[in-house]
């Protein structure tokens, strides 16, 4: 009887092994750009790389990075090549890979001097008309973010200034200094980004939501963050949705730490952050 129990037992048993053995082995594999931060740097100091740790710990996985700058075919070149597994940071719904659940939400920001006396909070307000305001500008064409087009709705071109993703240091840390400085009345920029480099200042920078304008209902000015992974990847994705679900309040927590602003529906859409 017991060597017919130990042969009905015995290939589970073997499975069992064979999967302790898989998961202790178990790599996440992350793609990222080293030197871009608030999200990822390659000596760990990003949000998303804190938020690959976590995801790391707990599938019970080794970290190991994939570094690419993230540039034109960045997905092509890590993600697709097979040198790494996931993007800890992409817009929900992104064509180039699956995407996870998201695991926040983020808005465009005006970010002026607290100190000034201004209070920016529409694309309408009279005060744009006269100061000087900074853009992004994406991409290797050069192309304007939402708020670019809403200013350029509003005739808002000659007082605008774009910074372009290329240069000495980071668009954001650029945009964010000038207005420290007084170069710019105010930017409109990203809000994790924004609000990464305004805690930086000597100076306190206000950041307040920059919501689409009701001609630019159809912009998105809003966007929900997502991780994603290949295509073809749909346990790595439904791994992924469990730990996002699990430990949602400690990344809601680096989240908090690094000063991102939300939209979620859980906070409060008008919510201001002042740095």
């Amino acid at each position: 009887m017991y060597l017919r129990f130990l042969s009905r037992a015995l290939p589970y048993v073997l499975l069992l092994a064979f999967c302790t053995a898989h998961a202790a082995g178990r790599e996440l594999r992350v793609c990222a750009d080293p030197d871009n931060l608030p999200y990822s740097q390659e000596d760990g100091s990003g949000f998303e790389n804190r938020i690959a740790a976590l995801v790391a710990s707990e599938l019970h996985a080794s970290l190991s990075y994939a570094w690419l700058p993230q540039r034109r075919g960045f997905v092509r070149k890590t993600l697709n090549a097979q040198l790494c597994d996931v993007i800890i940071g992409v817009p929900e719904h992104f064509e180039l890979v699956r995407t996870t659940d998201p695991y926040y939400r983020s808005v465009f920001v005006f970010a002026y001097r607290a100190d000034r006396g201004a209070d920016y909070r529409t694309f309408d307000d009279a005060m744009l008309a006269k100061a000087r305001i900074g853009v992004q500008l994406v991409g290797d064409d050069l192309a304007a973010t939402p708020p670019g087009h809403a200013l350029a709705l509003r005739g808002l071109v000659n007082n605008v200034v774009g910074y372009v993703v290329y240069g000495d240091r980071p668009q954001a840390e650029r945009m964010i200094d000038a207005v420290a400085n007084e170069e710019l009345d105010v930017a409109v920029l990203w809000g994790p980004q924004a609000a990464y480099f305004a805690r930086r200042q000597r100076v306190p920078i206000k950041l307040t939501p920059a919501h689409a304008p009701a001609d630019l209902f159809g912009m998105p000015f809003e966007y929900s963050i997502a991780m994603g992974v290949r295509k073809a990847d749909v346990i790595l994705q439904h791994d992924l949705n469990a730990v996002i679900a699990r430990r949602r309040p400690d990344i809601d927590a680096i989240l908090r730490e690094y000063g991102v602003p939300r939209a979620d529906a859980t906070y409060a859409r008008n919510a201001e952050v002042t740095q």
